[in-house]
């Protein structure tokens, strides 16, 4: 999944990021990686804090209002703020210029990701492959071998429809306790070795 989402990136990273006079050539590939970390991170640190009913229904809206409508999704301005961050402290742009490039590229990476992910005739994505590298593989919550289908939810939390019955619960506790336990197991290994989503974007670079 990590290698898809850093050749989407590359994708449409044309413009903002390749085409870009404010970024050295030479960087092009470091700041691909870094906008790859920041979706990555930003949405592992999501499903950590217990937000999976938000990543579902990120990924059942179907982006009617164009990419512009993402940066009103809390996640995606999360994403954006972090990406700024990595632009001016890892590579030395400049704020406004940085804040552009972050608030251009990463909608229109959140709208191709969501867009894919829920066409049936692209096999580059899919919602349970992508919570599942995010957690560790804790996605797979069924007794007996099977991992649960999160594809046949995204549908049900489009347009922010969490509680379809209007009962208060959306009952899906103990697969986001899974979920939650498995991207925070997946944080903290990274933080005691060292290694973790950055590595393994790494070796994406040639």
């Amino acid at each position: 999944m990590l290698e898809n989402l850093f050749n989407l990136i590359k994708q449409e990273g044309t413009e903002a990021v390749i085409n870009n006079p404010a970024i050295p050539n030479e960087k092009n590939d470091a700041v691909i990686a870094d906008a790859t970390h920041s979706v990555a991170d930003g949405l592992q640190g999501v499903l950590a804090n217990g937000g999976l009913t938000n990543i579902l229904s990120l990924f059942g809206n179907n982006n009617a209002g164009g990419n512009s409508s993402l940066l009103d999704n809390p996640i995606v301005s999360s994403i954006i703020g972090n990406f700024t961050n990595k632009l001016t402290n890892n590579h030395g742009i400049q704020q406004d210029q940085a804040n552009g490039i972050a608030g251009s590229l990463i909608p229109n990476i959140i709208g191709s990701l969501v867009n894919k992910t829920n066409d049936p005739n692209n096999n580059s994505f899919d919602i349970n492959s992508i919570i599942g590298a995010l957690t560790g593989g804790a996605n797979n919550v069924q007794t007996g071998g099977g991992g649960f289908d999160f594809g046949s939810l995204v549908s049900k939390f489009a347009g922010g429809g969490l509680d379809a019955n209007n009962d208060g619960h959306v009952g899906l506790d103990d697969i986001i306790s899974k979920v939650t336990g498995g991207a925070q197991q997946q944080q903290q290994q990274a933080q005691n070795s060292g290694g973790g989503l950055m590595d393994m974007i790494q070796g994406f670079l040639k």
